[in-house]
């Protein structure tokens, strides 16, 4: 009589948690990730008695010499007894590993859940369960914490990740023991769980145990801590979301890069937080970020860097753009008229035009004309030099080109690519797309033009 009312109550609780949150509806078919361990036996027989279509999947990893074929086998004789249906997968997961350069456990986790995505669409299934328990969260957040993490490694295990589904997360792993421990049912153990050799099986085996001598109920107190931070993180995201807006003047973050105005970024109730939440989507970490906020009004000019972006402090503002691979050719030989590529979607055209009475000069920026007299081929297209000088249109000396620049208030990443057009004696003729030089003006009395247009596609 015992045994049947721990059965009602845990599988009471998994029903209500999983109506609770939406995660499964009893006229769908769902995958079960059954390694044979309490979790996912567990899992496995309360969905299955609680009426859900499940189909379990065992995947070998061929890592344990004579577990791994006892735990498939297990498996294999669990569903043939209750009648559910059972797909097997074989990896070799060290090769894997070693051909990907990655450890063995990503190389598990990389195969493990390819497969169910690819077998979860052959069978139309609507999900994947998984046997996380209330342990498990606990132990994900204090291992986020002893890292060091913000609010949202403070939520421990979400419910519901895409694909993936969590009903068990309302028990701990002692009353799943007790669950199968009711129904006279056996499960296997994983013998790499029981040595205290990474930092998960340490917090398991010795921080928790000590926890729970001090309180009994720690594991269940920190879960409710999980779930109160959980909804408070909704309320700072909604906070955040209004923040950036302000900051960066738009609904949603430019993958590409953006420009963060530095004196709107510090009206703010947390700057700092804030930053955060904007540089992340750049892949910058708190690390980088708090280092950065340092140097916001200090340090203009100072350049960081995350895996794929670079972050310029600019006077009164941050610019974040792309890292771009330094191109192979930055010099260019244009030897006499017509159209040249010189990198991904960009093109110079050079034409030569007669000054009659249908003839009219091009204002645009990405335009340049000049008295064909005055020009000399080849014509070469460079980046800027140090200690190139031009005669800006207009004036009559002449004006370093570094001098132009910061007087426009180019930034660091502008300067660096700064496109500039010299004659066959490197006689600069024109800043492209900003100024042509004074000496190749076309004037009264010129009878042919040469037309430069910089295209570049967008």
């Amino acid at each position: 009589m015992e045994d049947a009312k721990i059965i009602k109550k845990i599988e009471e609780r998994v029903r209500d948690f999983v109506e609770r949150h939406g995660l499964m509806h009893p006229d769908r078919r769902y995958l079960v990730a059954l390694s044979g361990g309490a979790d996912s036996v567990s899992l496995m027989l309360i969905l299955s008695r609680l009426g859900y279509h499940v189909e379990a999947v065992h995947c070998n990893f061929n890592l344990r010499r004579g577990e791994a074929e006892r735990d498939e086998q297990f498996c294999v004789s669990l569903c043939e007894r209750k009648q559910v249906p059972l797909h097997r997968v074989h990896f070799e997961t060290r090769q894997y590993a070693a051909l990907h350069h990655i450890s063995v456990e990503m190389a598990a986790r990389d195969l493990r859940y390819s497969y169910f995505a690819q077998l979860m669409k052959d069978i139309h299934a609507d999900g994947i369960c998984v046997g996380h328990h209330r342990d498990d969260s606990v132990e994900t957040l204090l291992m986020n914490l002893i890292r060091g993490t913000g609010l949202q490694g403070l939520r421990g295990i979400a419910p519901l990740n895409g694909d993936i589904i969590r009903p068990l997360l309302c028990i701990s792993r002692s009353e799943i023991e007790e669950y199968l421990h009711a129904l006279g049912e056996a499960f296997v153990t994983d013998s790499s769980n029981l040595v205290a050799n990474v930092v998960r099986n340490k917090i398991r085996l010795e921080v928790l145990p000590t926890m729970q001598r001090i309180n009994p109920s720690a594991g269940e107190s920190i879960s409710k801590t999980a779930v109160r931070i959980s909804e408070a993180f909704k309320v700072f995201e909604s906070a955040m979301t209004v923040s950036v807006k302000d900051v960066l003047g738009g609904e949603h973050i430019d993958k590409r890069g953006c420009v963060i105005p530095v004196s709107r970024l510090q009206e703010q109730v947390s700057p700092e937080y804030t930053l955060f939440y904007i540089l992340r989507n750049y892949h910058f970490n708190s690390a980088q970020v708090e280092d950065i906020y340092r140097n916001i009004t200090t340090d203009s000019g100072a350049v960081f860097h995350s895996s794929t972006h670079q972050l310029l402090v600019d006077r009164n503002q941050l610019i974040v753009e792309p890292i771009v691979k330094e191109e192979q050719q930055t010099t260019f030989r244009i030897p006499e008229e017509g159209t040249y590529v010189i990198g991904d979607g960009q093109r110079v055209k050079v034409e030569r035009l007669s000054v009659d009475d249908h003839f009219l000069i091009s204002k645009e920026r990405r335009c340049v004309n000049m008295d064909a007299s005055a020009v000399h081929f080849p014509l070469i297209l460079r980046k800027v030099q140090t200690g190139d000088r031009f005669r800006p249109f207009g004036m009559k000396g002449s004006q370093l080109v570094s001098d132009y620049m910061t007087n426009r208030k180019f930034s660091l990443f502008e300067k660096s690519r700064q496109w500039v057009l010299t004659d066959h004696d490197n006689h600069i003729m024109w800043l492209v797309n900003e100024r042509p030089d004074d000496r190749f003006k076309v004037t009264p009395a010129t009878k042919e033009v040469i037309r430069v247009t910089y295209l570049e596609q967008v």
